[in-house]
């Protein structure tokens, strides 16, 4: 009997383990794709979806180191969401090291 249970509670760890492996994996570009698709995002009118449907467009913004958006010159990919954010969706810029920033980046960068 203590072996059955031992070999669940080591069955349980695992798969706690393993999942927990694949949501910090994938959880970010999730958490991104929802962020780019919501209209409200940062107190925004429209989604960045409006001008990028499914992200069309982006496909090689995680590999630039420089943006130019509106005739306006960004200097990095957090910058470039910022600018977007307040000129195009009519929101409010986000902390460039807040987890909405850094979930939407690794959406962007997903759409290689």
């Amino acid at each position: 009997m203590k072996i059955v249970k031992l070999a669940l509670l080591l069955i349980v760890v695992l798969a706690l383990s393993l999942s927990m492996a694949w949501a910090a994996g994938h959880l970010p570009e999730e958490r991104g794709k929802k962020l780019f698709n919501d209209p409200g995002f940062a107190g925004g009118t429209t989604s960045c979806n409006a001008c990028h449907p499914g992200g069309q467009g982006l496909e090689k913004s995680g590999e630039k180191t420089a943006f130019t958006i509106m005739g306006q010159r960004q200097g990095t990919l957090e910058d470039a969401v910022n600018f977007c954010i307040v000129n195009a969706n009519k929101g409010q810029a986000i902390a460039v090291d807040s987890p909405e920033m850094q979930d939407m980046v690794a959406y962007i960068k997903s759409l290689k």
